[in-house]
């Protein structure tokens, strides 16, 4: 799980990414990390979160499976045939069959969410073991969005599925892809991962702060691309 909140404060709303936790001397676990941000979402202060992994997948796959076309029955099935969260429970071992059931939900490399076809450089979540595939981090991450869920005592709002509109007083738990920003801000001696948690807060903070943050959660979509999306999801900043 990459994301995480992190730290401009303005008005009522916190915005940014892990920036935070990728600056602590502590290396946490995916367990430890999911623990950090559920702490961070029940603060007091509305926080808006950006993680970098899919948080569904493309409408063939519902179809293929008979999986209801709505996000919570997804994360519920996928977490029942991917167990990543669970202790020693790695990806390729489920991918093996030698763990989980994985192989009674795998989809084909060609599908693209809808999203996923408006970004230029975005692959398939179902595309493995290439530079920049995002298969892994989203497998891996899934199981944990259902966690924050189920877990945050606080209201969050998982964008887009729970709405297009963010409720007032709620903190926000969005898609973001790094890449469409990285380039935006100086590395300054960053690395690849750190640069990439940076330029998503530092993207956010800026949007917060010229009043231009909320447009992106509205994406010109027609009536029949917004169904489509509010059952695979949207990355925030694709228009």
């Amino acid at each position: 799980m990459q994301g995480a909140p992190g730290l401009c404060r303005r008005g009522h709303r916190r915005t940014g990414t892990a920036s935070a936790a990728a600056q602590s001397s502590e290396v946490l676990d995916a367990a430890g990390l999911a623990e950090w941000l559920r702490e961070e979402l029940d603060r007091d202060i509305p926080t808006i979160v950006g993680i970098d992994h899919g948080f569904s997948f493309p409408i063939e796959y519902f179809d293929k499976y008979g999986v209801p076309r709505d996000w919570p029955s997804f994360l519920l099935d996928f977490q029942k045939h991917w167990p990543t969260h669970e202790p020693h429970t790695y990806i390729d071992f489920i991918r093996h069959g030698n763990m989980g059931d994985g192989r009674k939900r795998m989809g084909k490399t060609t599908w693209l969410r809808l999203t996923e076809r408006w970004t230029a450089t975005a692959k398939s979540v179902f595309l493995f073991d290439v530079q920049g595939s995002v298969a892994k981090s989203t497998f891996a991450g899934l199981p944990w969005l259902l966690y924050l869920r189920n877990g945050c005592k606080r209201p969050i709002h998982f964008w887009p599925f729970d709405g297009w509109e963010i409720p007032r007083g709620f903190s926000v738990v969005a898609e973001v892809y790094p890449s469409l920003w990285t380039r935006r801000f100086p590395k300054e001696g960053r690395d690849g991962d750190e640069q990439a948690a940076y330029a998503i807060a530092a993207w956010m903070q800026r949007a917060d702060l010229i009043d231009s943050l909320g447009t992106f959660f509205h994406p010109p979509l027609t009536p029949e691309e917004r169904e489509v999306v509010a059952v695979e999801g949207w990355i925030l900043g694709v228009v």
